[in-house]
């Protein structure tokens, strides 16, 4: 599978809330959520080693479009929607088109 959209993205959750943002990333991992599909080859959830509020995710996508594709779908938006209630503000966001790597776990 070849990745040709992905970005980065920074969410800092509000004090010892940390946890709960990881399970709720987590979650979209479960069959019928975005990163379940065949298009998502990269999605990975990182803490910062110095602050456990602080998580980064890593998602590599087949395309840009199927990316926004799952991420309009219903279960998608109701993810998201529970971010506002754990995140101490703004998430930061940088997309991207590799080049080269490779993933392996």
């Amino acid at each position: 599978m070849t990745v040709n959209y992905g970005f980065n993205a920074t969410l800092t959750a509000k004090p010892g809330m940390g946890d709960q943002v990881v399970e709720l990333l987590r979650s979209g991992l479960n069959e019928g959520n975005p990163a379940a599909s065949e298009h998502c080859a990269v999605y990975l959830i990182c803490r910062s080693a110095s602050d456990p509020d602080v998580i980064h995710v890593t998602e590599g996508w087949t395309s840009e479009e199927e990316h926004h594709r799952l991420f309009a779908t219903e279960a998608a938006k109701a993810i998201v929607a529970q971010f506002d209630a754990l995140l101490a503000k703004e998430s930061d966001y940088t997309d991207y088109v590799p080049v080269v790597g490779k993933p392996s776990f």
